[in-house]
């Protein structure tokens, strides 16, 4: 199981109230925080596990900042105390009061997960990781797409130099995986994994069975590539299919909560306006009343027991198809087969919300129901298994057609221009200042935050989804005409150090960056 965990940088101490910075704090409420609860739970109860989970740079540096800490507990006070009047305002309706309860009690332990960990839940996933059972993987520095940005290299060493520093910082040791963002792989890539002291990485399926010479176990072992010896893992269709497909998934079942009835946009707007937006705009509150029932606009009260039931039964289901495909796998093979299964870990909470019970229910089931298989982590098989194919895994990506488009179409294809140029530029920096110091220094480590955070893969989905796009292309530009003023600053030596504070305490993520990682 692969949980690949990302939100773009987005911190704005600037506004008091900033709509996208809410990306974060509802995944803390609803994935990270009931992520731990279920580690937590199962190291209670001695239920030996695995699980692989990418925790990117850029939700590092969002969970350890003060700034981002503080207004989180503020956005959870503020559900804490929206629950709380709709106990009230439920109390003749029953069904309702008992979902504003469980709300409340969500909530007030979110609040204490929170604190315990100091507010720092970087801290919780580190001691899942010392414990053995979770393994914490890297990803690129701002997660920028690695295919669209092979004409400058200089570009993918940097990404990979910034994640691994800021990685061993958090956890205290360096990483053995990678989650390449997107998926995005090209041959030769791995080259620079293996200089950042890489040992694997993820594809998707057809990044392994496109590869030259064909693999011979298919994604049922990972390969190691021909010119730098990083092994690769392919995902496996069948096991995603069931949980992703929209129309074959567990997370659409009728029993589940129903991600797009919130009060928040249910409710009058006087009574909701508190907990809102200030400017009035309507926002999901996380407080959801009712159960997907059928494919109508009619729906049901929510009932938690039917949810959990379905959860448990989903769950042996789920064991049931993988015992299966292994016992006639390893029929076919004539060897231990494995297989990956990855999904954002947003779908466990968020978007599911019966997710992490799903994923409980099933840890317990292959730990204490059978003995045909067993989860390992990708550095635990490659120990057990260190002979595997040689190949050249195929140029891919996931999402949709698996070969790039959503990050580069009509809408979003008009930045690589732009991202190209900044990265000559970076190039052109690093060699023409290699001993600078002081506000020099800074300055230079700053162009290449800058950088960093324009090639982020976010803007460019999103323009490519069509949804929050105006923020998407002023955070494009932003960081563009940013790096430029400082190439520019640079250049002619004339830095505004006042203007260049500004843009370094806004824009404060990789505190110990060093511009030379671009090169």
């Amino acid at each position: 199981m692969v949980l690949h965990s990302h939100l773009p940088f987005v911190r704005h101490p600037e506004h008091e109230d900033f709509l996208e910075e809410d990306w974060l704090y509802e995944a803390i409420t609803e994935t990270y925080i009931p992520l731990i609860w279920m580690y937590e739970k199962l190291l209670e109860d001695k239920i030996d596990f695995r699980i692989t989970m990418s925790v990117t740079p850029t939700l590092i540096s969002m969970l350890t900042d003060p700034l981002l800490q503080e207004r989180y507990i503020r956005h959870i006070n503020g559900l804490i105390e929206l629950s709380h009047k709709e106990i009230e305002r439920t109390t003749w309706q029953g069904q309702f009061q008992r979902l504003a309860i469980m709300y409340v009690n969500h909530f007030c332990r979110s609040r204490d997960t929170f604190e315990k960990y100091n507010r720092n839940l970087v801290s919780a996933f580190k001691r899942f990781q010392d414990e053995g059972k979770l393994e914490v993987i890297t990803c690129g520095a701002t997660h920028g797409y690695f295919p669209l940005m092979d004409v400058c290299r200089d570009s993918v060493r940097a990404q990979l130099k910034t994640a691994v520093a800021h990685y061993e910082k958090h956890f205290g040791r360096k990483p053995r995986g990678i989650w390449l963002p997107e998926c995005g792989y090209y041959p030769g890539q791995d080259e620079l994994l293996r200089e950042a002291g890489l040992k694997y990485f993820f594809t998707d399926s057809h990044g392994i069975l496109h590869g030259t010479p064909r693999p011979k176990y298919g994604v049922f072992a990972p390969v190691y590539c021909k010119t730098s010896g990083v092994a690769a893992f392919g995902r496996d269709l069948e096991s995603s299919k069931q949980v992703w497909s929209s129309i074959e998934g567990y997370p659409g079942d009728y029993n589940y909560r129903e991600f797009y009835r919130d009060i928040g946009f249910d409710l009058e707007f006087d009574y909701i306006k508190p907990y809102i937006h200030p400017d009035g705009v309507r926002i999901n509150t996380g407080i959801k009343y009712y159960r997907i029932t059928g494919t109508s606009m009619q729906k049901e009260p929510y009932v938690p027991e039917w949810a959990r039931e379905t959860a448990a039964a989903h769950a042996g289901n789920f064991l049931f198809n993988r015992q299966k495909q292994v016992e006639y796998l390893y029929d076919m093979i004539q060897r231990k087969p494995i297989i990956v299964s990855p999904y954002d870990a947003e779908l466990y909470g968020h978007w599911w919300y019966e997710g992490p019970q799903w994923l409980e229910f099933l840890i317990r089931k292959i730990a204490c129901d059978q003995d045909t298989i067993k989860m390992i982590t990708p550095s635990e098989f490659l120990a057990e298994n260190p002979r595997n194919q040689v190949i050249t895994p195929s140029m891919s990506s996931w999402g949709y057609k698996g070969y790039s488009e959503m990050w580069m179409q009509g809408s979003n294809d008009w930045i690589y221009r732009h991202l190209h140029e900044a990265s000559y530029r970076m190039s052109e920096l690093v060699h023409s200042y290699p001993n600078a110091n002081g506000i020099m220094r800074r300055a230079l480590n700053q162009a290449l935050r800058e950088l960093l955070l324009a090639q982020s893969s976010d803007w460019a989905f999103i323009l490519g989804t069509g949804t929050h796009t105006s923020y998407a292309i002023k955070r494009t530009k932003d960081h563009l005409l940013q790096f430029n003023r400082l190439y520019e600053d640079i250049r002619s030596n004339a830095i505004d150090e006042q203007w260049l504070g500004d843009v370094e305490f806004k824009d404060n993520l990789f505190p110990d960056i060093d511009y030379h990682y671009h090169s």
